[in-house]
């Protein structure tokens, strides 16, 4: 694998922006861009809740809340909603648990972004996490996520991607689709009128030089 540098560490967050649309992904990480709707800000009220409740002991289990976490070897960093710490007997076994705010999805992107939170633990603790769980809002469950070479060199194929991403400079052109309604961004990326600019912040100042003639 990789190793990157601390200068070039990307948020683990942006794996679900790259799954979710990679012209999401650029405008938010490459051109800066970003605006909230009622999805967002219900998914960040849902981890701050999280991340507030602080950290806690139970018998035989230690829960940390709101952990750093950083991979040289994947180039991501990021903030742990919760990692377990199970005790039985000399033994110790982490389970990170991650937080949703609404229901388990078709495609492996939260999958993929446990499974990264779980390497970044495995670098900094020097240790093995075999699996971990999705706590999920709407159907208030966890759903257990084993952590399959398969999901490995998925997380480490997409992490790959999302630096040549970065590293390209390069906004997608969008092209519109049914999700396009639920994006926050959709304001700002216009996917139905801009799908010949390669840059969003190139097509306002187009508008804006326009109503100013």
């Amino acid at each position: 694998m990789t190793a990157y540098s601390e200068t070039e560490l990307l948020p683990i967050s942006a794996i679900q922006h790259l799954y979710f649309c990679e012209r999401q992904c650029a405008l938010i990480h490459i051109e800066r861009l970003w605006s909230e709707n009622r999805l967002t800000v219900e998914g960040q009220l849902l981890h701050e809740r999280v991340h507030d409740e602080g950290d806690e002991n139970r018998p035989g289990i230690r829960i940390a809340r709101g952990l750093h976490l950083r991979s040289l070897a994947l180039g991501l960093s990021g903030v742990a909603d919760a990692v377990e710490f199970h005790t039985n007997g000399s033994e110790t076994i982490i389970y990170p648990v991650e937080y949703k705010r609404g229901r388990p999805k078709i495609s492996d992107c939260d999958r993929v972004q446990l499974c990264a939170q779980s390497m970044c633990l495995e670098e900094m603790l020097k240790c093995k996490i075999e699996a971990g769980a999705i706590y999920y809002g709407q159907p208030r469950r966890r759903e257990e996520v084993i952590l399959t070479p398969i999901l490995r060199d998925e997380t480490i194929n997409i992490s790959t991607r999302l630096h040549d991403l970065i590293r390209s400079r390069k906004t997608p052109i969008a092209e519109f689709a049914k999700r396009c309604k639920n994006c926050s961004l959709y304001e700002l990326c216009l996917p139905e009128t801009a799908g010949f600019h390669k840059s969003a912040i190139d097509y306002l100042k187009e508008m804006i030089n326009e109503k100013a003639a």
